[in-house]
């Protein structure tokens, strides 16, 4: 089981999700600690209802300064829309999930509704999303997961981005099964073969 920080910036809907498959035990990891770079982050509300520590930190900085005061084994990238740093004994186990397939619509300013506008303006047929280690640049880490979408002719931004994030409530849990199953090395190693 993993112990896991989960970093985020808004309303807090992976937050959620991932409180509920770890009620349900189809998660192996628990939450020691929930941090915002946004101080009235619904998120932290969430956070702070469901009993877990939480904190507002501006920067890489002061989140590691938290991070130091628990027992973590992950980071997870719930929605936190700022370049994040980690502490070097951390580096690795940084994880995010992106709402596209990458290597499409990803890197430095390729985030939530930009990336559905850019799918819907290419007419793409399918989009999906990709969870993957976070290194120093944007979307650059090795892939742990992907699940596509299947997109209709008329579908809206709005209705790419629900299909998207039905998909990413589905894959960034499984992707933390599967980093607990096989540990962090396993996939920064097959970036390099």
């Amino acid at each position: 089981m993993l112990k896991m920080a989960v970093l985020l910036s808004g309303s807090g809907r992976t937050l959620d999700n991932f409180h509920q498959r770890i009620a349900e035990k189809t998660l192996a990891a628990q939450v020691e600690v929930v941090i915002s770079n946004s101080a009235d982050a619904l998120g932290l509300e969430k956070a702070r209802n469901y009993g877990y520590p939480a904190f507002h930190a501006c920067g890489s900085q002061a989140t590691n300064t938290i991070l130091a005061g628990y027992e973590i084994d992950i980071i997870c990238l719930a929605g936190y829309l700022k370049l994040y740093t980690p502490p070097p004994e951390l580096e690795k186990a940084v994880i995010n999930i992106h709402p596209s397939l990458i290597p499409m619509f990803c890197g430095d300013g390729y985030y939530g509704s930009v990336v559905h506008r850019a799918v819907k303006e290419r007419g793409c047929m399918i989009s999906g999303c990709t969870v993957h280690f976070a290194n120093e640049v944007y979307d650059a880490g090795p892939i742990i997961l992907q699940k596509c979408v299947p997109l209709a002719y008329d579908d809206s931004v709005d209705d790419i981005a629900a299909r998207v994030f039905e998909a990413e409530c589905l894959a960034f849990p499984e992707a933390i099964n599967l980093v607990d199953d096989k540990g962090i090395d396993f996939f920064w190693q097959r970036l390099a073969r």
